[in-house]
């Protein structure tokens, strides 16, 4: 009798432990598959767009797809594998450790291409729809971009905290009440920290850039200098003629009028027009007429920096080449993306006037941008 009954715990403990086996063993092919299958999930996407907008599905997919198709591996790669934990969900010890970790790749990744998906509507479609609706296309498409992403982040932290049953709610409640009594004993500490939450999130300017303050009551004879650190508290500006350091409470900056010397520049744009006939003295005046008003129009365009120059007309082959020459302004990356995806859309009526008007030409590409600094 103990015989029979030592041989049936045997077979399940083998039973057992074949079944570990057999589930680890599935858990690292799914693994596989996930990397393999992941690759392919711009192509996956781009299937879902031609069932839904067959007509629109190239313009969609090169605007907002192809641009950031490596994210949309990187996430669709993180998902298969967040699913494959399915097989070892049994094992708590092992599915405790690696969850967590999954599931904030996958939060991140999947917040980070919200952002980025956003970012690309913003360039491609807001901008066509803010014209439609009559109103001036300005920075404060970018306004919206940033409320977007601090949105995508504070949803991205509630749904980790969701996926690990984390009170997150009732933890800022109790850290609201306890922090009324704080905000009173530490009222101008936590006033500087708020002035160091703005600088981060507004970015007038950031470490190694020159900037001048205005005259102001807490600086009264003003102050020019490079940004050396931006701290939780302060802000260190070395100054240009003495050399000495400024420290000065990040409260302060917030509220002051500052010009940031370093980003006093503009891009200059080179557009080369190739007219496929010798142009007229009335033909190029239309040419010119049409880019001034096409291009002054626009958003952070310099305003009177257009020159148009008609460099050659070569009788032998009937052409006409003209160099279009402007200026763009910004205060960041963003903002001269902005401006740049604007110029864009310039060209295209241009294109569009011009043909109308019989006169064909070729826009030679790439459009040449140049960085050139602002005379001050």
């Amino acid at each position: 009798m103990t015989n029979i009954s030592q041989l049936i715990l045997e077979f399940f403990q083998q039973d057992t432990t074949r079944l570990a086996l057999f589930r680890f063993g599935t858990f690292l092919i799914f693994i596989l598959l996930s990397l393999l299958v992941g690759r392919y999930t711009p192509t996956f996407v781009r299937i879902v767009i031609r069932r839904f907008a067959p007509q629109q599905v190239a313009s969609i997919y090169n605007n907002l797809i192809e641009p950031i198709r490596n994210l949309f591996r990187i996430t669709g790669t993180l998902i298969l594998i967040s699913l494959s934990l399915a097989w070892i969900i049994e094992y708590q010890y092992i599915y405790g450790f690696i969850s967590p970790i999954v599931d904030l790749a996958v939060i991140t990744s999947l917040a980070w291409l919200a952002s980025r998906l956003f970012r690309q509507f913003i360039r491609f479609y807001g901008i066509e729809l803010v014209g439609k609706l009559g109103r001036e296309v300005d920075e404060l498409l970018l306004v919206f971009e940033t409320l977007a992403n601090v949105i995508i982040g504070f949803i991205a932290v509630l749904a980790f905290a969701q996926s690990q049953q984390f009170n997150l709610v009732g933890l800022l409640t109790g850290l609201g009440i306890g922090g009324l009594a704080v905000a009173f004993a530490a009222q101008k500490t936590l006033e500087q920290l708020i002035g160091t939450i703005v600088l981060y999130l507004d970015r007038p300017f950031i470490p190694g850039e020159y900037i001048r303050l205005q005259k102001s009551p807490q600086i009264p004879e003003g102050l020019f200098g490079r940004v050396e650190s931006i701290g939780i508290r302060s802000s260190k500006i070395r100054t240009a003629a003495k050399s000495t350091l400024f420290i000065i409470p990040n409260s302060i900056l917030a509220n002051l009028e500052i010009e940031n010397i370093t980003r006093g520049k503009k891009v200059m744009v080179l557009l080369y027009l190739d007219f496929f006939k010798l142009l007229q003295d009335q033909e190029k005046a239309l040419v010119q007429q049409v880019i001034i008003e096409s291009t002054n129009s626009l958003f952070g365009i310099d305003p009177g920096s257009t020159s148009i120059t008609f460099l050659n007309q070569n009788a032998a082959i009937q052409t006409t080449r003209t160099r279009v020459t402007f200026f763009i302004l910004g205060s960041n990356d963003n903002s001269l993306q902005l401006r740049k995806r604007l110029l864009e859309l310039a060209n295209e009526k241009i294109s569009k006037k011009l043909f109308s008007s019989g006169i064909e030409f070729k826009m030679q590409e790439p459009t040449i941008y140049v960085d050139s600094p602002v005379t001050l």
